[in-house]
């Protein structure tokens, strides 16, 4: 049994009644305007802990908000966190049509994933992170929203699961080979989105807190600062975070990517019709 305040108690009963009806609710900071980032954290932690209850398995972490190109369009400045479940991942090898009428409000992001063979601690670097990778891929983060029309703090995103919806991740690839070409490669790719074959925006890695690795560097240390946390393991997978704008999706589109300068496969989704 969690020993946790009345209020992260009740907070939790709002964000999983509002997960599992598929509705959304007011801002948790329209209720307590005090709630901040730190209750955020016991409330997203929560929620894991009676997902987890209820047989759902963490499988690693989203990094959200990395990008700062997009923070003045959601009054948001600083990222958030929250844990990627074996229900909401999903390998993808080539084009796929997929379902994601469960999400409320949903927007896509296309990310790096990050597949780690060793443990990750705060005070390694970018280069002795990059050491703890296995493997690296390109997939599709679809975020979703409990909060009508993306009206937020950023606690609200905190405690809502980081806003995680779902993980398709491409295929992976070995990190192997001269650790200078993937520093180069990790702070140096882009990638193009495109919506019906419309080119919607085009992202480089520096938007993400100046790379992969970096976001991750900044996860490690969230991570060791909040005491209910664990450090990222062996075995984890982290999505660091949309290079684009995240932009709405709606059933019967196709989305895709073309990327530059790292060895991954773009992606090619398709919403299915309700």
């Amino acid at each position: 049994m969690s020993l946790c305040s009345p209020q992260t108690r009740l907070f939790a009963d709002e964000v999983l009644s509002a997960y599992r009806a598929r509705r959304q609710i007011v801002p948790l900071t329209a209720l307590e305007p005090t709630f901040s980032m730190a209750d955020a954290e016991k409330v997203g932690h929560e929620v894991a802990r009676r997902r987890m209850a209820a047989g759902e398995v963490v499988i690693g972490r989203k990094i959200g908000f990395t990008n700062r190109t997009i923070w003045e369009e959601y009054g948001v400045y600083s990222p958030i966190w929250g844990p990627v479940y074996a229900t909401t991942h999903r390998d993808v090898d080539g084009p796929r049509t997929v379902d994601i009428g469960h999400l409320v409000e949903p927007r896509i992001e296309p990310e790096i994933v990050l597949g780690f063979k060793a443990p990750v601690t705060a005070d390694m670097d970018e280069r002795a992170i990059l050491g703890a990778v296995g493997w690296v891929a390109h997939g599709f983060e679809i975020v979703q929203s409990l909060f009508p029309g993306w009206r937020f703090q950023g606690a609200d995103c905190q405690a809502a699961f980081g806003l995680h919806g779902a993980l398709f991740c491409g295929p992976r690839t070995p990190v192997t080979g001269d650790p200078d070409r993937w520093m180069a490669a990790l702070t140096g790719f882009a990638i193009t989105l495109f919506r019906d074959g419309e080119r919607l925006d085009r992202g480089i890695a520096a938007n993400v807190l100046d790379g992969p690795l970096s976001a991750v560097r900044h996860l490690a240390g969230v991570l060791a600062a909040d005491r209910e946390a664990t450090p990222i393991a062996a075995g984890e997978i982290i999505t660091t975070g949309t290079v684009t704008r995240a932009f709405p999706v709606a059933p019967g589109e196709t989305w895709s990517t073309e990327v530059e300068g790292i060895d991954v496969r773009p992606m090619r989704l398709t919403f299915a019709a309700p």
